[in-house]
């Protein structure tokens, strides 16, 4: 999957995808290949929701989170599409694999 990568030093996260372009706090971090595979798999998640909606969702579930943990670390880790990058980021064979609208199943 192509991207463009972009290092913007003021990012609040490491790294963040923003189809089709992958932004990186570092210039180092756009060689660190468990964090670009999970950013990858936000890729997946964008294009399966047609990108916008995507955002929508994942913004309203942290919403949802915020309120229920009173925590943003919690927050950010439990919605669903950061479950399903932070449980298969480390397994260079997922993106292969990795069936359609997997987040669902980590909601």
């Amino acid at each position: 999957m192509k991207y463009w990568p972009v290092i913007f030093h003021k990012l609040p996260a490491q790294a963040m995808a923003l189809y089709p372009f992958m932004l990186f706090k570092t210039k180092n971090l756009k060689h660190n290949e468990i964090i670009i595979r999970h950013e990858k798999i936000h890729f997946k998640q964008q294009l399966e929701l047609l990108i916008l909606p995507f955002y929508l969702l994942y913004l309203i579930h942290y919403l949802i989170n915020l309120i229920k943990y009173q925590n943003r670390s919690k927050a950010y880790f439990n919605i669903c599409f950061e479950k399903e990058a932070y449980a298969n980021d480390q397994d260079s064979a997922y993106l292969k694999k990795r069936k359609p609208y997997a987040w669902l199943r980590n909601s």
